[in-house]
């Protein structure tokens, strides 16, 4: 195994551990949304709907990032972490409306 395939599977590893805090993060979320009342919830569900589109996209490019070649994986990995920016972005922008 080379350095360079090392290196490639700790970043994957990493990332799919954030991955997973930040599903367990969004169902948080989710679950104060759904406590919330109806006019509220109804507000943030298109919030909702967004996040889930952006970890699904985020989730893909994971996905993607693990089947890529050598030379194809640096170029992947810039799209996975713009994915990711997203969605943190997104989830940040959503608790802090909420908690409002």
């Amino acid at each position: 195994m080379t350095i360079q395939t090392e290196q490639r599977q700790e970043y994957q590893k990493k990332v799919e551990a954030e991955l997973r805090k930040m599903n367990a993060q969004i169902d948080e979320y989710r679950a104060k949304v759904d406590q919330s009342t109806a006019e509220l919830s109804a507000t943030y569900h298109d919030q909702m709907e967004q996040l889930y589109a952006q970890r699904d996209a985020a989730q893909r490019k994971l996905e993607e990032l693990g089947r890529s070649s050598d030379e194809a994986w640096t170029e992947i990995q810039k799209g996975f972490e713009q994915a990711w920016n997203e969605l943190d972005a997104s989830f940040k922008r959503a608790v802090d409306s909420f908690s409002k």
